[in-house]
């Protein structure tokens, strides 16, 4: 891992990928899931502003119990849990 993929948010593995990992076998993170994020355990990329509008469609229309296009912005998001080739 290069110093530019630590600065880009690299550094570290998201927690979800982890989480997934370690489920994929038996309950025991993997050795080569350490402290610094590989290409697999990478954060995926999405701009602050996507997240922002998202959480904010999520909490009104959980606040209010009006459709906010909760639907479409979390679709329009990055999700790992949706490749299902892992």
């Amino acid at each position: 891992m290069t110093d530019d993929d630590k600065q880009a948010g690299k550094g570290q593995p998201e927690a979800l990928a982890t989480f997934a990992a370690a489920a994929r076998r038996d309950g025991r993170k993997p050795d080569e899931v350490g402290l610094d994020a590989t290409d697999e355990t990478a954060p995926l990329p999405a701009s602050s502003e996507q997240k922002a509008k998202a959480a904010t469609k999520v909490l009104r229309e959980g606040v209010t119990g009006r459709e906010e296009g909760t639907e479409e912005a979390i679709d329009a998001l990055p999700d790992r849990t949706r490749d299902v080739s892992r």
